[in-house]
């Protein structure tokens, strides 16, 4: 019998819940996190580079317990956690002389990968100071990088985990729901794309689009150990109409609803999105529509 509980794709069970109960009860004062690894190894529960998804676990039963179904081990300690209050990149002194010319004129660009590298602070600062929504740290897989002429930055492209629904998207690749779940990982989201204010370069957007998707496909494989055959953005259609994203050969799929994940109205509670896809290789619906990926 499944239960009214989901979190993160996982539905509860009434055999998950037993499973819960019965490990507590053999493995007395066992903290939490212990508890979220043993059943993550019970249920396969793995990211697909096969690392544990025990925080996600950690999620899945703070829900069960605040649902009524379980009582968790108490907590042993609180951790400061970095993911709740972060504070806001502090702004990194760059050259700001003004590039103003043609693409071929600006070319041979560098784009440099730089998560978990001393330029990641360069990034995060210059999408703080510039891009019009700020920095937001991305979730799940995540790849960001910086573009540069020698050694200036131009632009700035972030990469995280795609959204687990989208109506539009989903029929495009027309994968059923099952399907969806196993094969979200093989779609990457592009969250940012700044090209910083002083670089005057017409047609500059739509040539670094077509030449990051081409960086990313490998660069995917080689850092999560799985590929990535489709990308996707959202335009806000208030503000943007997506040219660049046209030009490159991205592929309009429609709109947003408006209403978020989480919504119980109905209602559109924010801007309208343009859904922008664009496949990486020419067979990526069937790949996505695969039972198994090797």
């Amino acid at each position: 019998m499944t239960l009214n509980v989901t979190y993160r794709g996982k539905t509860a069970k009434d055999t998950d819940i037993q499973t819960i109960k019965q490990l507590t009860r053999d493995c007395p004062g066992i903290s939490r996190r212990a508890l979220s690894k043993k059943l993550c190894e019970i249920w396969n529960w793995r990211q697909p580079n096969g690392t544990l998804r025990d925080m996600v676990c950690r999620g899945f039963l703070l829900e069960l317990e605040r649902a009524g179904h379980i009582v968790l081990p108490a907590k042993k300690r609180n951790p400061n956690n970095p993911f709740l209050k972060r504070n806001k990149p502090s702004p990194i002194a760059v050259d700001k002389s003004t590039i103003e010319s043609k693409v071929c004129l600006v070319k041979p660009l560098k784009f440099i990968q730089v998560r978990y590298t001393n330029l990641e602070k360069t990034f995060n600062s210059l999408v703080e100071q510039y891009h019009y929504l700020g920095y937001c740290h991305p979730v799940g897989e995540q790849l960001k990088y910086i573009v540069y002429k020698k050694d200036r930055p131009v632009a700035c492209f972030a990469w995280s985990s795609a959204a687990r629904h989208i109506g539009s998207r989903d029929k495009y690749i027309g994968w059923t729901q099952e399907l969806r779940k196993k094969n979200i990982h093989l779609i990457a989201y592009n969250s940012r794309f700044l090209i910083l204010p002083w670089i005057k370069v017409p047609h500059l957007a739509s040539h670094l689009l077509a030449e990051m998707a081409k960086q990313l496909f490998s660069d995917w494989r080689r850092i999560y150990k799985h590929p990535v055959y489709y990308l996707e953005t959202f335009v806000d259609k208030s503000l943007f109409k997506g040219t660049c994203y046209r030009a490159a050969n991205w592929i309009y799929l429609g709109d947003t609803t408006g209403r978020g994940k989480n919504d119980q109205t109905n209602k559109a509670n924010r801007s309208i999105k343009a859904v922008w896809g664009y496949p990486l290789i020419k067979n990526f619906k069937t790949k996505l529509c695969e039972q198994y990926i090797v």
